[in-house]
C-alpha cells in the first residue's frame, strides 16, 4: 500500500487505545466505527480508518503492525527501483530485524521462518539460494553465530537473485505483468484469498462487515503486485464466499457467491491476453484415479461443482434440516457445473448450456436423490418394525410417503423451474422401488389381518402422494395426469372382497353388542338433568366405532361396501328399536274385563250382593313385563328414543355420521362399481373421483328415514301404553273402579283430582319437554276411554238418572279443564274434539228410554265388534253394543222392563262373581252373536230382523239369565 502511494502513519504517532488487546476495537465497533473524531495533528483520513479496521480483521497485533509499518516506510524511502514485488517486501522486512523487536523468541522465530518460506517459494527456480534460506531458518546460526554483516551478505545475495527475476519480462505482455505473476501464482493466490477473508466479521464469520466494499477497493491496490485481474478477482472472491458459506451455512453468502460465479461465466470478452493468462494458471486434480490438469478458474468451478453434486445427489438427506439452502445450492450447481470433457480429458466450460442439458442434470439429481433416500430407509425398517410393532412394508411405505411429501412440498417447487418432469421422475422411482417389495406380499393375502390392514393402508396413502407428485404440473395447469399408478388398482382388486367379508363379519358382532346393551338396560335416567337411558349412548358408540374402524382401513371401497356399512347401521338401530318395542305389552292387557249384560233394578241396587270382578288374570310373562314397565321407565324410554333418534342428537349424530362417511368415502378414492357402469365419472378440483353420487344419496336417505319412521312408531306405541297404564293401572282403583260406584253424587270426579294432579306432575317431570304434549294427550285420551268404560261397562254398581247426567257433564268439563290447564296444557280445540264421544254418550243417557230403544231398533248398521269383547276406541253411538249398554245403566223403569221382556237380562242385585266371570268370558253363544252382529241391518219396517236379533240375545244370555248384578 505504501508503494502504491497510499499515505500511512507510523504506529508511534497513533493515539493508543485504552485496551491492550488487539480485539478490543471489535467491541461495539459498528456503533463506534462511524463516530470516530478527527482531532488534532494525528487526525486519520478514511484510508487510515479502513486500514485500522482491516488490521483488526486480520488479527494483527499493534506491536507487529508498528514493526511492519516502520520497515515498509524505510523500504519505500530507500526504493531505487520502478516496481515493487513480494520478494522485495520480504527481504525488506528481514533486513535489520532483530529478536529484541518482538515480545518473545517464539513469535520472532515464527515470523522469520515465514518470510524465509515465502522467499524460498518465490525463488524456487533458483537452486543456488536454497542453502541461504536454511541459514535464515536456523535460529542458532542466524541469530547467534552469524554477525550482522554476514546476515546482510546473505540477504544481499538473495536480493540479487530476486532483482534478476523481477527484471524478467512477463510471458503475455500484460501491462504491469511481472515474472512472479505466473511463477509465484500459488503463493499470490493464497495470499489474496487471505486478504479477501478480511471482509468477513471475525466475530460473526457468516456476515460481511459494513466496510466490505471499501476494503475491497483498498485490496484492489495489491492487484499489480499479486497478478490479480478482474476476472481472477471474481473467481477468487466467489470461491472465498462459497467456502465461507460451506463453513457457516449462511444463505446470503451463497447468493453473493452465485452472483460472482455468474460474472465469471458471462460471455463478455475478458481479452485474449487475460484469457491466456488465466489459462496458464494450471492446477492438477484427481478424478476416478486419473490426474486432470485444469486452469485455476476451471479448478475452482470444478471444486464447487463437486461439492454441490455431492449434496444434490442426496438432497433429501443433506437438506433435511435446512431445506431453505436447497435452491441456492442448486442454482450454484447449475451455474458452476456446466463443464464437459473432450476426448483427451480436457475440460471445457459451457457458458451457454442449453435448457435440455440443465433439465437433464436436474432430472438426474431427482432420480439419484430418490434412489439414495430409498436405500437409506430400507436399512432402518427392520429395526423400526420391531420397536413400533408394525409390518416392515407399512413402515417402508410411511417413510417413502414422507419422502414423497417432502419432495412435493419442498423440493419440487424449486426443481420445476428447471425441469418440469422432476416430480414424475421422483414419483416413478419411489413407486417402482416400493412396488417391487409389495408385489410378493399382495400374492399371499387371504384375509384382512392386522398386517394386511397396515400394509394396504400405508401403500394406498403412499400411492396418493405419489400420484399427486406425478400429476402436480398438470393439476396446476388444470389437466389431470392420464397416467394412473397401479397400487390402487392392484390393492383394490385384492382388498374389495376381503373388506366386504370384514363388514359382514362385523354385522353379527354389533347386533350381539346392541342386544346385550338393550337387555341390560334398566331404563333409569342418566341423571336428574339427563332423562334418557345409557343404552342408546352405547349403541351409537358402537356404530361410530365401527365406522371409524371401517374408514381407518384407508382402503379403496366402492358402492357395495358403503351399502353394506349403511346396512349394518340400519340393522343395528332397527334391532335396538325392535328390542324396545318388543318389551312393551298390548294396551288391552291393562283394560278391565267387560262385565255381562244385566238390567237395573231400583229396589235391589243399593244392596248389591257381590262386587264386580275388577281385573284380568294375566299370564306370568305379561305380568312380569308390566311390573318392569312403570310409568317412569316408559317415560325414560320415550325420552331416549326422542333424543337419540328423532331430536337434535339423532339429527346431529346422523349428520355427523353421514358427513364422516362422505368425507372418508372421498378420502379413500371411490372405485366405479358394476351397479352404476353408466354413471359419468369426473375429476374434481382436488383430484378425487366422484361416482354414483345419486345412488349414495339415495342410500343415506333410505337408511336414516326408515330409522326415523321406526323410532316415531316406537314412541307412538310407548306413548299409548303410558296413557293406558296411567289410567287403567296406576289410577284404576280411584278412577276406573270408584268413579260413580254406588251412585254419582257420592263418588264425583273432583274427589280424585289430587291423584290426577300428582300423576300428571310426575309424568311431566320425567318426560322431555318435546314429548310433553303428546304424552299428556295420550293420558287424556286414556282418561276419556276410562270415563266411557265407567259409563258403559261400569257394571252393576253404576246406574244413572237424568239428574246424574247433569253432574256427569260437570265432571267431564272438569276433566277437560284439568288437561287444558288454563292455557298451559293441551289446546282447547284438541280437548273438545277428543271429548266429543264422551259427550255423545252422556247425551244418550239424557234421552228417555223409549228414544234409546227406538235408536236400537232403527239402527241401520252394526259397526260394533261385539257386545262383550269390544276394543276400546272402536265404539260408535249407533252400534248395538253402545245402545244396549246405555239401556243397562239407565235408572228408568222402561229400560229395565224392555231388557227383561225382550232379552230376559238378570237384575243387578243378584249378580254373582263367579257366574259373571264364566258367562262374560266363556259363553259360546255370545261369541257367535258377536261374530254375526255386524251383518244385521235394522229399519223402521224390519221388525222381523229385530225379533231375530232379540232371539239371539236371549239365547246368548240364557246361561246367566238368573244371575243378578
Amino acid at each position: 500500500m505504501v508503494c502504491s502511494g497510499l499515505e500511512i502513519c507510523l504506529a508511534e504517532g497513533k493515539k493508543k487505545e485504552k485496551s491492550p488487546r488487539f480485539l478490543a476495537g471489535l467491541k461495539n465497533k459498528r456503533e463506534k466505527r462511524h463516530s470516530r473524531s478527527m482531532s488534532g495533528s494525528l487526525a486519520f483520513d478514511r484510508n487510515a480508518v479502513l486500514i485500522e479496521t482491516f488490521r483488526t480483521q486480520m488479527q494483527i497485533s499493534e506491536a507487529m503492525d508498528a514493526l511492519i509499518r516502520r520497515k515498509l516506510v524505510r523500504l519505500a524511502s530507500g526504493k531505487s527501483f520502478g516496481q515493487i514485488d513480494v520478494a522485495q517486501i520480504a527481504l525488506g522486512l528481514l533486513n535489520g530485524t532483530m529478536k529484541s523487536e518482538f515480545q518473545n523468541e517464539k513469535s520472532y522465530i515464527q515470523w522469520k521462518n515465514r518470510q524465509a518460506n515465502i522467499l524460498e517459494e518465490l525463488l524456487s527456480a533458483e537452486q543456488s539460494v536454497g542453502t541461504l534460506f536454511a541459514k535464515i531458518r536456523n535460529f542458532e546460526e542466524w541469530d547467534i553465530k552469524m554477525s550482522p554483516s554476514e546476515c546482510r551478505d546473505v540477504l544481499f545475495s538473495i536480493r540479487n537473485v530476486a532483482l534478476t527475476l523481477s527484471s524478467m519480462p512477463g510471458n503475455l505482455g500484460i501491462q504491469g505483468e511481472t515474472y512472479y505473476w505466473s511463477a509465484g501464482y500459488p503463493f499470490n493466490i493464497r495470499l489474496y484469498q487471505k486478504l479477501l477473508l478480511g471482509v468477513f466479521d471475525i466475530l460473526e464469520d457468516g456476515r460481511l462487515i459494513e466496510e466490505a466494499d471499501e476494503i475491497l477497493k483498498l485490496i484492489k491496490s495489491t492487484w499489480p503486485l499479486l497478478g490479480i485481474t478482474q476476472k481472477l478477482h471474481d473467481v477468487l472472491y466467489g470461491w472465498v464466499l462459497f467456502q465461507q458459506f460451506v463453513g457457516t451455512e449462511e444463505a446470503m453468502l451463497l447468493d453473493y457467491a452465485v452472483r460472482k460465479v455468474r460474472n465469471i461465466l458471462s460471455p463478455e470478452d475478458a481479452g485474449k491476453k487475460e484469457t491466456k493468462y488465466l489459462e496458464s494458471l494450471v492446477c492438477c486434480t484427481h478424478q476416478n484415479g486419473s490426474e486432470i490438469r485444469l486452469n485455476l478458474v476451471q479448478s475452482i468451478l470444478w471444486s464447487i461443482s463437486l461439492w454441490c453434486d455431492n449434496k444434490l445427489l442426496d438432497y433429501h438427506w443433506h437438506f433435511r434440516q435446512k431445506p431453505c439452502l436447497f435452491k441456492g445450492v442448486l442454482s450454484m450447481a447449475l451455474v458452476a457445473g456446466n463443464q464437459k470433457f473432450d476426448a483427451s480429458g480436457n475440460m471445457e466450460l459451457m457458458l451457454d448450456a442449453s435448457d435440455e442439458i440443465i433439465a437433464s442434470k436436474v432430472r438426474m439429481y431427482a432420480e439419484r436423490s430418490a434412489e439414495a433416500a430409498c436405500n437409506r430407509v430400507t436399512g432402518a425398517i427392520n429395526a423400526g418394525s420391531k420397536v413400533d410393532k408394525k409390518h416392515p412394508l407399512a413402515l417402508l411405505a410411511s417413510e417413502l410417503k414422507s419422502i414423497a411429501e417432502k419432495q412435493l412440498t419442498v423440493y419440487h417447487p424449486v426443481l420445476r423451474h428447471w425441469c418440469a418432469e422432476a416430480g414424475v421422475v421422483s414419483a416413478l422411482k419411489l413407486h417402482r422401488f416400493y412396488g417391487e417389495r409389495l408385489e410378493p406380499f399382495l400374492k399371499n393375502i387371504s384375509c384382512l389381518s392386522e398386517d394386511v390392514k397396515q400394509v394396504l393402508a400405508a401403500a394406498i396413502l403412499l400411492e396418493n402422494y405419489l400420484l399427486e407428485l406425478h400429476s402436480s404440473e398438470r393439476v396446476e395447469n388444470g389437466v389431470h395426469s392420464p397416467l394412473m399408478l397401479d397400487f390402487e388398482r392392484k390393492i383394490g382388486e385384492i382388498a374389495r372382497p376381503i373388506i366386504l367379508d370384514w363388514v359382514i363379519a362385523q354385522h353379527a358382532r354389533i347386533l350381539e353388542w346392541t342386544g346385550r346393551a338393550a337387555d341390560l338396560e334398566d331404563w333409569e335416567p342418566l341423571s336428574h338433568q339427563q332423562k334418557q337411558a345409557a343404552s342408546a349412548v352405547e349403541v351409537f358408540r358402537i356404530i361410530e366405532e365401527t365406522i371409524d374402524q371401517f374408514f381407518e382401513l384407508r382402503l379403496p371401497v366402492d358402492i357395495t361396501h358403503l351399502q353394506a356399512l349403511l346396512s349394518i347401521i340400519f340393522h343395528t338401530l332397527d334391532a335396538y328399536l325392535q328390542k324396545v318395542v318388543n318389551q312393551l305389552v298390548d294396551n288391552h292387557n291393562l283394560y278391565p274385563p267387560a262385565p255381562p249384560l244385566t238390567r237395573y233394578k231400583e229396589t235391589a241396587f243399593p244392596s248389591a250382593k257381590k262386587k264386580l270382578v275388577e281385573s284380568v288374570v294375566l299370564d306370568n310373562a305379561v305380568n312380569k313385563k308390566l311390573e318392569a314397565l312403570t310409568t317412569s321407565k316408559l317415560c325414560v324410554r320415550m325420552n331416549t328414543l326422542q333424543r337419540y333418534f328423532l331430536m337434535q342428537y339423532m339429527q346431529k349424530k346422523i349428520s355427523t355420521l353421514e358427513d364422516g362417511i362422505r368425507e372418508s368415502w372421498s378420502a379413500v378414492r371411490l372405485f366405479k362399481n358394476q351397479t352404476c357402469p353408466d354413471v359419468d365419472s369426473r375429476w374434481t378440483s382436488n383430484g378425487i373421483l366422484e361416482m354414483c353420487s345419486e345412488s349414495v344419496d339415495e342410500l343415506f336417505v333410505a337408511t336414516f328415514d326408515c330409522i326415523r319412521d321406526s323410532a316415531a312408531d316406537a314412541i307412538r306405541k310407548t306413548c299409548e301404553l303410558v296413557g293406558a297404564r296411567v289410567m287403567f293401572w296406576d289410577l284404576r282403583e280411584p278412577f276406573i273402579f270408584n268413579l260413580y260406584h254406588g251412585g254419582v253424587e257420592g263418588a264425583r270426579l273432583e274427589t280424585m283430582l289430587p291423584q290426577f294432579d300428582r300423576v300428571l306432575n310426575n309424568v311431566c317431570a320425567l318426560i322431555d319437554d318435546t314429548l310433553r304434549d303428546i304424552v299428556v294427550k295420550s293420558i287424556f285420551k286414556a282418561s276419556l276411554e276410562g270415563y266411557a268404560w265407567v259409563l258403559l261397562d261400569g257394571g252393576p254398581s253404576r246406574a244413572f238418572s237424568d239428574f246424574d247426567v247433569v253432574m256427569m257433564e260437570d265432571d267431564l268439563n272438569i276433566l277437560k279443564d284439568l288437561f287444558v290447564a288454563e292455557g298451559e296444557g293441551l289446546p282447547r280445540s284438541l280437548v273438545e274434539e277428543e271429548a266429543r264421544f264422551a259427550h255423545q254418550i252422556l247425551s244418550l243417557f239424557s234421552l228417555r228410554a223409549e228414544s234409546v230403544i227406538q235408536l236400537l231398533m232403527t239402527s241401520s248398521e252394526h259397526s260394533s265388534i261385539g257386545l262383550e269383547a269390544h276394543k276400546f276406541g272402536h265404539r260408535h253411538l249407533g252400534d248395538a253394543h253402545t245402545l244396549i249398554r246405555v239401556l243397562c245403566h239407565k235408572k228408568e223403569r222402561e229400560a229395565s222392563k224392555f231388557l227383561k221382556l225382550h232379552y230376559h237380562l238378570p237384575a243387578s242385585s243378584v249378580y254373582d262373581e263367579a257366574a259373571v266371570e264364566d258367562a262374560s268370558v266363556k259363553s259360546p253363544l255370545m261369541a257367535d252373536l258377536i261374530k254375526r252382529s255386524a251383518s244385521f241391518r235394522w229399519s223402521d219396517k224390519g221388525s222381523s230382523s229385530f225379533r231375530s236379533l232379540k232371539k239371539k240375545i236371549q239365547e246368548a244370555t240364557s246361561d246367566f239369565r238368573h244371575v243378578g248384578w
